[in-house]
């Protein structure tokens, strides 16, 4: 199988909960090996749309194909779920039990022998370092080992598809830093496709494809530098030296700006752009600088403008 192959697709995947939509009609698809973002506010229907994806709830109409079965189909959810690992927001180990019982435990879920378990669980202690909390009990791990421990247990059967719901959510920078190296190496060295949700915006920044969902249904995917092109811009911000009123200036020029605490934010058509304006400008500027749009505009300008036609429509989303 090569590495371009789809190893998901989804094709106008529905999901009714009593008497209302919370996945109208959703169409994407996962290349093998990719890391995918799928990113959407709170109650976009996203998290609705992974359940159904792991298996864990029932689609109410669509057809979802991941790494060659079909979903729904028969024995094929069985198949799908050896297929692929989950890392939920909330937990599922046993507060009970240390790092390694937990893991080498849930090793023995997916029939594999002790061997192989404990090969297994060498291979995800390189990943997440678990040799200084293996003997400590689940319940007595800060929220960072418990965060290296989870995905430890999602990876024990070496899933060709892992998924991470929002995964370093309320954890310090630094050890965020730590768990998101050690995805991505999972990701580089093994050829796992990761599928993942994200408040962080710097982390779908990395991102091989970018889907973003709101009120059920997909309103925008691309590359992350495709998405920043279409909706983000550059801004260059000036404050001006004393005296000078750049007001005139500014119309004359028909440039698109913001003034806030005598800091002028101005649009640019591109980053050289800042070169022509700062030269017109020689003398009069006490200060610059170049900011470039980021994700975090991205998904603030998708969610404002494309979700702004969504609004008139009647809906509850879960």
């Amino acid at each position: 199988m090569g590495e371009e192959q789809e190893i998901i697709t989804v094709t106008d995947l529905r999901k009714k909960k009593k008497k209302f939509e919370a996945v109208k009609g959703v169409s994407f698809s996962v290349k093998r090996g990719e890391l995918f973002a799928f990113l959407g506010t709170n109650g976009a229907g996203k998290s609705t749309t992974i359940d159904i994806l792991c298996t864990l709830i029932k689609k109410t109409s669509g057809n979802v194909v991941i790494d060659g079965f079909t979903l729904g189909e028969g024995k094929e959810n069985n198949h799908i779920r050896k297929k692929i690992g989950v890392v939920f927001q909330e937990s599922i180990l046993d507060e009970r039990l240390t790092v390694y019982e937990n893991i080498m435990n849930r090793g023995q879920y997916y029939h594999l022998s002790k061997t192989q378990v404990q090969e297994n669980y060498q291979f995800v202690s390189d990943y997440l370092k678990l040799d200084d909390i293996k003997e400590k009990k689940y319940s007595d791990l800060s929220g960072g080992q418990r965060r290296r421990a989870d995905i430890a247990r999602a990876i024990i059967h070496k899933p060709t598809i892992l998924f991470l719901d929002e995964p370093t959510t309320g954890l310090d920078p630094q050890t965020r830093v730590f768990v998101w190296n050690a995805i991505k190496r999972l990701q580089e060295e093994t050829n796992m496709t990761i599928f993942l949700t994200t408040h962080y915006m710097e982390e779908a920044a990395v991102a091989d494809q970018v889907v973003v969902i709101k009120e059920g249904r997909l309103i925008a995917e691309g590359t992350p530098s495709q998405l920043k092109e279409k909706y983000t811009f550059d801004s260059l911000h000036i404050i001006f030296q004393p005296g000078f009123d750049p007001t005139v200036w500014l119309k004359n020029k028909q440039l698109v700006y913001t003034v806030k605490n005598s800091e002028y934010s101005l649009r640019l058509e591109s980053t050289l752009h800042a070169l022509e304006i700062l030269k017109s400008l020689e003398g009069q500027v006490e200060s610059f600088e170049v900011i470039k749009g980021n994700m975090d505009d991205v998904f603030i300008n998708i969610i404002e403008e494309k979700g702004s036609t969504l609004s008139n429509q009647k809906g509850s989303i879960a």
